[in-house]
C-alpha cells in the first residue's frame, strides 16, 4: 500500500497494524520524521520516503493499494497526480482518496482565512481548482489510465468544547493557519478575519453544551482491470 501525502502516517500505520507492506510518501520532511518515530514506537513495519503526487518514488505497478486521504485533492497538477498514481497501480489493484464536499461551514471558514491570506498578499482570487470531489472528473482523470471510478459520500464531526476552542486549536496547530496567521498579523486585521470566523463556526453549531459541525466527504475508488 503507498499512501501519498502521508502526513504524519496516520494511514500508513493503520494500514501496517493489518498486516499491509506500507509505505509513506509525503514532501515534507518534518512530517515524515513523526511518522518514522511513531512507526518505531508502534513497532509497525512502514516506511516513510520524501516525494509528492507527482513523483511517487516506488516501482511501476507495485501496490495493490494507492492511498490518499485528503492529501492529493491539494496537488496543484492533477492530471500528473492521477499518471502517477496509475504507474504505480499493479494490474487487479486500487486507488482510494477523498475529498471533502465544497459546502458546509469548514468549508466557508477555511475559505474566509484563504481568501483574507490572498488579499494581504495582493494576490488574485485563487481559480477554482480541479474538482476532485465530483465522480465524472474524477472518470475523466483516471479514465484513460484505464481505471473505473465508483464513489459514495459520508459524513465526519468536528468536535471540541466550544466553537473558540475549536479555532484556537486549528490556529495554533494547523500549518497552513500558522503560516497564515503570520501573514495576516504582520499586516493587520488578523483579528477581524477571527471574528467572522468565529461568527461562521458559531451560527452552524450542532450542540447546544459545547461545538459540533459535521462536514461531508466523497470517497472515490478507481478500480484498474486485471
Amino acid at each position: 500500500m503507498v499512501d501519498v501525502g502521508c502526513g504524519t502516517g496516520n494511514a500508513s500505520l493503520a494500514a501496517a497494524a493489518k498486516g499491509a507492506h506500507a509505505t509513506g510518501v509525503d514532501p515534507a520532511e518534518r512530517l515524515l520524521e513523526v511518522a518514522r518515530g511513531r512507526a518505531a514506537e508502534s513497532g509497525a513495519y512502514a516506511t516513510f520516503v520524501r516525494g509528492d503526487a507527482a513523483a511517487i518514488p516506488v516501482p511501476d505497478v507495485s501496490a495493490d493499494v494507492v492511498l490518499s486521504v485528503f492529501a492529493v485533492i491539494f496537488a496543484p497538477d492533477a492530471a500528473a497526480a492521477a499518471a502517477e498514481m496509475a504507474r504505480v497501480t499493479a494490474p487487479g489493484g486500487r486507488i482510494l482518496l477523498t475529498a471533502w464536499l465544497p459546502e458546509g461551514a469548514i468549508h466557508d471558514f477555511v475559505g474566509l482565512f484563504q481568501g483574507a491570506i490572498a488579499t494581504a498578499l495582493g494576490m488574485p482570487p485563487r481559480p477554482p481548482g480541479f474538482a476532485w470531489h465530483d465522480q465524472a472528473a474524477l472518470a475523466s482523470l483516471f479514465g484513460p489510465h484505464g481505471f473505473s471510478v465508483t464513489t459514495h459520500t459520508d459524513r465526519v464531526p468536528f468536535t471540541a468544547a466550544s466553537a473558540q476552542e475549536y479555532m484556537d486549536i486549528q490556529r495554533r496547530d494547523h500549518p497552513l493557519s500558522i503560516a497564515g496567521q503570520a501573514v495576516l498579523e504582520s499586516r493587520g486585521g488578523g483579528e477581524e478575519i477571527a471574528k467572522n470566523g468565529l461568527a461562521i463556526l458559531e451560527r452552524a453549531n450542532e450542540d447546544p453544551d459545547a461545538f459540533r459541525v459535521t462536514s461531508q466527504y466523497l470517497v472515490a475508488t478507481a478500480f484498474r482491470s486485471a
